[in-house]
């Protein structure tokens, strides 16, 4: 009830405060479940991806907010799923709660890379999105947005009006038809999780580099080819980087996209348990 009602109240005045452009919003199915896989470049993210999707979206927020009472009523209120950042059990168990919602048929929203990054690049995605979309086989939405950075930068509290943000949604990727027995094979999970980053930056036009979000620094003047691994070459390749292989894009012209990696062998049975779980994307917000 408190999700549907601060959606009536926020929708509108986010419309009239900021310019709000939305490409594909069709391609989010509108039943069954679905992971909602966004870049992450500030909060608002979390408000404006559940402003134009028509179905409820659950987001995985860090736990230190369900923790503050300034914050966890809010959070409880809208059914978030706290995540204990240290990873392994503590993860595990909202990897489990989230796995609950897309069983009951539900939209689970999620930042591949884990933190908001100290810059407006993509950066490497953890691979707590690829075991939740082959244990639950929810289809996975990428999403590209931009110009929230602009609207929110790092360390504002307040939103600044009258800009224009965009939301690109790219057509929904089934990993579990083609993985779904290997969901406790970490090249596998290597290979979906980089994958689905090659969709998202095609959509949201980021320089891409090849480095987790919390150990990066603000980028320099120039990207070094080691931070980004160009597709095709040695560099990419050797760094589990993005790849070049052809495909037929939609328009006939061949695209860019990461390779299925030799060294993946035969299917394994899956347990969808593991002893070490990467954290899964996580909402932050400065209370």
């Amino acid at each position: 009830m408190a999700y549907g009602l601060l959606k009536l109240v926020l929708t509108p005045l986010l419309r009239v405060f900021f310019r709000v452009t939305v490409t594909a919003p069709e391609n989010v199915p509108v039943d069954g479940p679905v992971i909602i896989a966004s870049n992450h470049q500030a909060f608002c993210d979390s408000l404006f991806i559940p402003l134009v999707v028509t179905r409820r979206v659950t987001f995985v927020a860090k736990a230190e907010y369900f923790k503050s009472w300034k914050t966890a009523w809010l959070f409880r209120a809208l059914g978030q799923i706290p995540l204990e950042r240290s990873g392994g059990s503590a993860s595990a168990s909202a990897l489990g709660e989230a796995h609950k919602v897309l069983a009951g048929g539900g939209c689970i929203g999620i930042y591949p890379e884990g933190t908001r990054p100290p810059d407006e690049r993509l950066h490497k995605g953890r691979t707590g999105v690829a075991r939740l979309a082959l244990c639950s086989g929810a289809v996975v939405v990428p999403v590209g947005v931009r110009g929230t950075r602009a609207i929110q930068p790092i360390g504002a509290r307040m939103l600044r009006p009258f800009k224009a943000v965009e939301l690109s949604f790219g057509r929904p990727i089934d990993f579990a038809s083609r993985y779904g027995t290997r969901a406790d094979d970490p090249l596998v999970l290597r290979q979906v999780t980089d994958e689905l980053m090659w969709e998202i930056r095609q959509l949201s036009g980021q320089d891409y580099v090849d480095r987790y979000a919390s150990r990066s620094k603000p980028s320099g003047d120039a990207p070094s080819t080691r931070d980004y691994p160009s597709p095709g070459t040695a560099s990419g390749a050797a760094e589990g980087g993005l790849v070049r292989v052809p495909r037929a894009s939609r328009d006939g012209r061949d695209e860019k996209r990461p390779s299925a990696s030799p060294a993946i062998g035969r299917a394994r049975p899956s347990t969808c348990a593991s002893k070490r779980v990467e954290p899964l994307g996580v909402v932050l917000v400065r209370s």
